[in-house]
């Protein structure tokens, strides 16, 4: 599985990325089966076999409960082999999401996250919308964003929109957007495709419908076939399911 350019970032990822939410939280989540959390070997193990699979890119974020922490023994022996996105805007804590966009609270989230992660820096820091793209923006996300990447804490910027608006707004300022994308729910996918030809890099996600999708490989070659996603994120703690997902997107335009 070839890495592609991130858009202008300088950083190249996998076609598939693994998203690391069941790694750390199990509550509130909108997959369709419980499941239970790993254990530290299961993480390893899957990590390992990740890279193993050519997978790079591995998502996180404050918001997937302990996701950030239980990557932190795979980072410490594997850091220049992967690119690492985090998030900041939602933290869930006690069985409880809280939000905060203020400027302040997202720098504190990112040196949290760091320090979570064992990490000085991550390649991308994705501002983690409610769905107010605008607002949250404009309240502090970008403020926040920006003063990440001049620090050197974050090499690329971007946010996780749910919204065109959201995603037209990144063009003026941010390097990267990750938003939902399926063949069941194609609604972003002109301002994406704005986005990736105006230099950004793309990176869907909700690519298999939060695991309702019926026929996985179809659905994740729809994506990639678009043409403007660089990476598609895969949210799973079976190897099985991921190598299924890389060998569909080996099969990808």
């Amino acid at each position: 599985m070839a890495p592609r350019p991130l858009g202008n970032t300088g950083l190249h990822v996998s076609r598939i990325g693994l998203g690391t939410v069941k790694l750390g939280r199990n509550t509130a989540v909108k997959y369709p089966r419980p499941f239970d959390l790993p254990s530290d070997a299961q993480v390893a193990a899957l990590l390992a076999g990740a890279l193993d699979l050519g997978v790079t890119l591995l998502d996180t974020a404050p918001a997937y409960g302990s996701s950030e922490s239980r990557l932190a023994p795979f980072l410490a022996l594997n850091r220049p082999l992967v690119v690492l996105s985090t998030k900041f805007g939602e933290t869930f804590e006690n069985g409880v999401s809280r939000h905060d966009f203020s400027s302040p609270a997202l720098r504190a989230s990112l040196d949290a996250s760091l320090l979570r992660l064992g990490v000085p820096s991550v390649d991308l820091l994705l501002l983690h919308s409610d769905g107010k793209d605008l607002d949250r923006l404009a309240e502090g996300g970008m403020e926040a964003l920006l003063a990440a990447k001049a620090s050197g804490k974050a090499r690329a910027i971007g946010i996780s929109a749910k919204t065109p608006d959201g995603i037209r707004r990144a063009l003026q300022g941010l390097d990267v957007v990750m938003a939902p994308l399926s063949r069941q729910a194609p609604a972003l996918a002109a301002p994406l495709r704005e986005a990736h030809e105006a230099g950004l890099g793309v990176i869907a996600i909700k690519v298999l419908d939060s695991g309702n999708a019926v026929e996985a490989p179809a659905a994740i070659r729809w994506v990639l076939d678009q043409g403007f996603v660089d990476s598609a994120v895969i949210g799973t703690l079976s190897l099985e399911h991921l190598a299924q997902a890389v060998r569909a997107a080996g099969g990808a335009a």
